[in-house]
């Protein structure tokens, strides 16, 4: 396993992490996790070098944070570092902080978290966690050692990225989505850099989108199959080459990832993206943009919206559903749903002054009314 020092703490992370919300299922239901080839899993994952084991309170329909408490008993908590999250949004009287919190201590079967996050922070999350005064609460709760870390996930704009990188000076580390096809996406490239800039560690999650860029369309298969890349190792390598990611999160399902994910992980040139692998990586990214229905760069000159639509993130759920086939159609149209109602395409008033705005020439307000259809009106 390589290593990689963790922003400005004295830890040194994996470059692989282990992301415990895609665990085994028993029949697909989430919230029956196969404990025995969960643990199993994890702990191979740990003997295998891996230090940095992730979950959060709405993992598997609350159940990820017990089975993560199991596979870490019998030596295994003090192999690794330990991060979950609070959930913001389940949050409605500051007495419900230290109710969650406590819960998750007894879930996870410890005394303390290492890594601790705000859960999914977007622009509404971060007023109400202000108006709760959540972070006075962490800085007590780190007092008395039950954490010892603070930082945050990310899924909103880059501008609000950077307002919540800066309304703090105590974060550690963050965490963002972020991968070959998403370097203008929410955060992106410019977060990374920038909270890098700022001394947080930052961690990847979503470096193959779900699965998806583990298994691209045949188009673009032949191209891996070409060359004798594994799209999975590019993946990885892509992101393991750019010196300001800390650590990158996968959602393993089977011992088999786990066995694989260990083996790239572990590479001497785990990090060290030569020239033809950058070539295959730029070409099957032109290759996707050409899939991509909607021509939009995520500038965002089109924002912001009279009505509060996030152009931007409509087109990225819509363009990433069409072009892998609406193979992840379900994953994004819960994505869509989760947007305030103001931010969604079916808030269009057809006023066009966006498209007045956009270099692209894109016909913005037709196309959000086929964002809106693909998600709000078709049947799964």
């Amino acid at each position: 396993m390589n290593y990689r020092k963790f922003g400005k703490t004295n830890f040194k992370a994996s470059f692989l992490g282990f992301g415990c919300m895609r665990l085994p299922t028993i029949g697909g239901d989430p919230a029956r996790i196969n404990i025995p080839k969960a643990i199993r899993m994890i702990r191979l994952g740990i003997d295998g070098g891996i230090n940095y084991i992730d979950t959060a309170w709405p993992y598997h329909a609350g159940e990820s944070e017990k089975v993560v408490g199991l596979a870490l008993k019998n030596g295994y908590r003090e192999k690794v570092k330990l991060a979950t999250k609070l959930p913001i949004w389940a949050l409605e009287k500051k007495k419900d902080i230290d109710k969650i919190f406590n819960q998750q201590l007894k879930k996870l079967k410890t005394d303390r978290i290492d890594f601790y996050l705000l859960h999914a922070l977007n622009e509404e999350r971060w007023q109400k966690l202000n108006k709760l005064d959540v972070l006075s609460w962490a800085k007590k709760v780190q007092k008395e050692g039950k954490i010892r870390h603070l930082g945050f996930s990310f899924h909103d704009n880059y501008s609000v990225f950077e307002k919540i990188v800066n309304g703090y000076d105590k974060w550690t580390f963050c965490q963002i989505q972020y991968n070959y096809l998403n370097e203008s996406y929410q955060a992106g490239l410019r977060g990374l850099k920038y909270a890098a800039s700022k001394g947080l560690a930052v961690i990847i999650m979503e470096p193959l989108l779900g699965g998806l860029l583990a298994n691209p369309p045949e188009r673009i298969m032949s191209f891996f199959d070409k060359t004798g890349r594994n799209p999975v190792q590019m993946a990885f390598k892509w992101l393991w080459s750019q010196k300001e990611v800390s650590l990158v999160l996968s959602g393993m399902s089977n011992l088999t990832q786990v066995k694989q994910n260990l083996v790239f992980a572990g590479k001497n040139n785990a990090a060290q993206l030569i020239l033809e692998e950058q070539k295959l990586i730029q070409k099957v990214k032109k290759i996707y943009q050409k899939l991509a229905p909607i021509p939009c760069t995520q500038c965002e000159y089109c924002l912001p919206c009279p009505q509060g639509i996030n152009i931007p993130a409509n087109f990225a759920l819509y363009n990433s559903t069409v072009m892998h086939e609406n193979k992840n159609l379900a994953g994004n149209k819960r994505s869509y749903m989760r947007l305030p109602e103001e931010k969604r395409a079916s808030n269009c008033v057809n006023c066009r002054i966006c498209e007045t705005k956009c270099p692209q020439k894109i016909k913005i307000s037709d196309w959000l009314l086929k964002v809106d259809r693909k998600f709000n009106k078709s049947s799964l």
